[in-house]
């Protein structure tokens, strides 16, 4: 391997362009795709970095495992509790009482994929808003490659703040820099992104027509997200930053439609009712080689039309609304519980298991020259959302009278269709573990960050890289926090703006990470279809990515340097 430092980063990003090469030109199946990416990551580790041939294996395999647990046991587990909503019948109630709110189909997009799903990754994060969201998209009549970009492209702002503010947490930890200071800082960035990515998913549902329509409910909805993002960011609670944003931007959305509605509602369902039958006939032509045997969504909710649908939500009550919402009421009460009531999170906590991973843990270093600490895998057995959600899929099943026999068949079926996603999400954190542990990622992020001043207007695509490789904000700041740091003390810039920045960047990564893609393609029915999708949502991600660029490029300098806490 040459000294050069641009060489080395030239080969370190081999693995990253056959993802992007097989996935958006070659129009690869996701797991395909995924398992030639960490083929070829092993191939340079072992070669090109010096990583021992066990060792790099033995990487891969960690990987693997944590990404079946927990990541897929995440998405598992919530499309478990959709499918127990589904078979109920209770499912056809939620989809007429999201109508009730507003029939039409552009708004629907915010209030369930921004809104709700914003809500859902306040809580759970990991995959789990994009799940849910992209089978209610569905369900109120969406096509499934519209259904599953507009779930991506909405679950972005939030991102930063996930988890009950985990990857802002982990970036503090990391860096040694208040985690709140942090978050100050990331919500005097990501409100941008908030006030523009309604309009955003407007435009994607319907157009031009849709975003000249419909605009002002869009602008209201994201501005106050974005306002109350920033507020709470910055004098409330990093922890409840999204709960609290997800919330008020709901009730904007309800009290904006109180006063004004869209017009142009029928001209949008028509439009979607033809793409959707198109899609259709994209599941019907071959998943996977299955006459579209790997589809959940669409298999399992019928199109209803407007006229039934309009129907269906007079007929109504207050107890069937209530009995419909129960699931995810039911998901954010245990989901605040177990985050935010210490004795539960604690007890949860004490229930993981720590496993160093055999032949691994103690034989590789940091760029520091310190024993790495990823090597030890945490067995989350119960504390996982994942976990949770089978347990909330479990009471729902309950409440609504679905038999133990109905649940297990629910259960074993939603794993069979999963099989495909469960190899490519382990192959895509197996690639993951790869480039980080043999100095793939790390030589990528030092290269990009030897460019001086400028710098700041490039760290927030090593944040988009690491999430776009791990699907993982949390992940990217592990991954390049410290490293934002130390390039920003030697670039004289404030190193809590470029920390905040990986942050930021990352939430617009989320939405191409191959990870990320499979969970929309399971959700919507288009299994094997990762790659329209992708091809669907990458020019919404890097457009995403060059404003958050100038942003805080702009930040680095009295231009917008007011704009900070």
């Amino acid at each position: 391997m040459s000294d050069s430092l641009f060489l080395s980063a030239l080969v370190a990003i081999l693995p990253l362009l056959s993802i992007f090469v097989t996935l958006g030109f070659l129009k690869w199946k996701a797991h395909r795709a995924g398992l030639a990416a960490v083929a070829i990551a092993l191939i340079v580790g072992i070669v090109a970095f010096k990583m021992p041939f066990s060792l790099a294996l033995l990487t891969a395999s960690e990987g693997a495992a944590y990404g079946l647990l927990p990541i897929m046991w995440i998405v598992f587990s919530a499309i478990t509790l959709y499918q127990i909503t589904v078979v109920s019948g209770r499912f056809e109630d939620l989809r007429a009482a999201f109508h009730l709110v507003s029939d039409d189909p552009r708004v629907q997009a915010i209030i369930i994929a921004f809104c709700f799903g914003a809500l859902l990754e306040a809580l759970a994060g990991f995959g789990a808003p994009v799940a849910i969201t992209g089978v209610m998209l569905i369900a109120v009549g969406f096509s499934p490659l519209r259904a599953a970009a507009v779930a991506l492209l909405a679950n972005t702002a939030p991102v930063a703040f996930g988890a009950i503010g985990i990857p802002i947490i982990t970036a503090g930890n990391l860096t040694g820099i208040d985690y709140n200071t942090v978050g100050a800082y990331v919500g005097h960035q990501t409100p941008v992104l908030a006030c523009i990515v309604p309009l955003m998913l407007v435009f994607l549902v319907d157009g031009r027509r849709g975003l000249r329509q419909t605009w002002p409910v869009a602008l209201v909805v994201g501005l106050a997200f974005g306002i109350t993002q920033w507020v709470s960011a910055t004098f409330i609670s990093v922890e409840l930053t999204d709960v609290i944003a997800s919330l008020v931007g709901l009730a904007a959305a309800v009290i904006m439609l109180r006063l004004w509605q869209p017009e142009g509602r029928d001209d949008a369902v028509e439009s979607l009712t033809i793409a959707r039958q198109k899609d259709l006939a994209l599941v019907s032509n071959g998943n996977d080689g299955t006459a579209g045997g790997t589809a959940i969504a669409t298999d399992d909710v019928a199109f209803t039309s407007a006229e039934e649908m309009d129907q269906r939500a007079k007929d109504l009550t207050a107890g069937r609304i209530l009995m419909a919402l129960l699931p995810y009421l039911l998901v954010i009460a245990v989901f605040a519980g177990s985050a935010l009531i210490d004795p539960i999170k604690d007890a949860l906590a004490d229930t993981n298991v720590k496993i160093p991973w055999p032949g691994l843990d103690g034989h590789v270093l940091t760029p520091a020259g310190a024993v790495s600490t990823t090597t030890t895998y945490s067995f989350p057995w119960l504390s996982s959302p994942g976990s949770l959600l089978i347990i909330c899929s479990v009471i729902t099943a309950a409440a609504y009278g679905v038999t133990a026999r109905q649940w297990s068949r629910e259960f074993v079926d939603t794993a069979v269709k999963l099989k495909f996603a469960f190899v490519t999400v382990a192959s895509v954190l197996a690639l993951a573990y790869v480039m980080m542990l043999s100095g793939q990622t790390i030589t990528i992020g030092t290269w990009i960050a030897g460019t001086g001043a400028a710098f700041a207007f490039l760290s927030p695509i090593l944040g988009w890289l690491g999430t776009a490789v791990t699907g993982s904000d949390t992940s990217s700041n592990a991954l390049f926090a410290t490293l934002q740091q130390t390039a920003a003390g030697k670039a004289g810039i404030d190193p809590t703006l470029l920390v905040a920045g990986n942050s930021a960047g990352g939430v617009v990564g989320k939405m191409i990470s191959p990870q990320n893609l499979t969970i929309a393609a399971v959700s919507v029915g288009l299994v094997g279809q990762e790659s329209a999708i992708f091809r669907k949502v990458i020019l919404w991600s890097l457009g995403l990515l060059i404003v958050i660029c100038i942003l805080i490029g702009l930040q680095s300098t009295p231009v917008l340097s007011w704009m900070l806490p």
